[in-house]
């Protein structure tokens, strides 16, 4: 299958490479024990995670196996959007599976495989999000979760160059 969602601006690529599953992909010119850290360290959450969308009022990261994480961001319109989920693998600096819920719709937890591979300086981001079901995961794209990723990204990036 492996066909592209992607519609928006931004270079994370949005990819279906099953029925269940949305592979996305990002480079960072940044060393991945940089990038894995803004990914696992809550100061560094709040300051890139909202993207242009809005503003982190919770970063909660437990990261450890079995550990919670919850974040939460107030959005421009005023409204609030919360993910959480447990870890389930760590792998510093290049790797954790963790689940993943979105608090509006509680029944549908995914699980998402997040990859840092670095060469040369340069790491590339994977987040692999399986769905229950391709309904689910249909849901989760027609939420603007491309979009609202994209930014987020782009904010991640210029979080990694200041500090990098």
């Amino acid at each position: 299958m492996n066909s592209s969602i992607g519609s928006q601006h931004g270079s994370a690529v949005f990819t279906l490479p099953s029925d269940n599953e949305i592979l996305v992909t990002r480079e960072f010119a940044a060393p991945a024990d940089l990038v894995f850290e803004a990914w696992t360290t809550p100061e560094l959450v709040k300051r890139w995670w909202a993207g242009d969308r809005g503003e982190v009022t919770e970063a909660q990261i437990d990261l450890r196996i079995g550990g919670r994480w919850r974040w939460v961001l107030t959005a421009n319109g005023g409204f609030e959007v919360a993910f959480s989920g447990e870890y389930r693998e760590i792998e510093r600096p290049n790797r954790i599976v963790r689940t993943e819920v979105f608090e509006m719709f509680p029944d549908a937890e995914a699980l998402s495989t997040i990859t840092f591979d670095e060469s040369d300086g340069v790491t590339t981001l994977r987040i692999l999000g399986w769905y229950p079901t391709m309904d689910i995961r249909d849901a989760a794209i027609a939420s603007g979760m491309e979009g609202g990723l994209q930014t987020s990204l782009d904010a991640l990036e210029a979080l990694v160059r200041r500090v990098a």
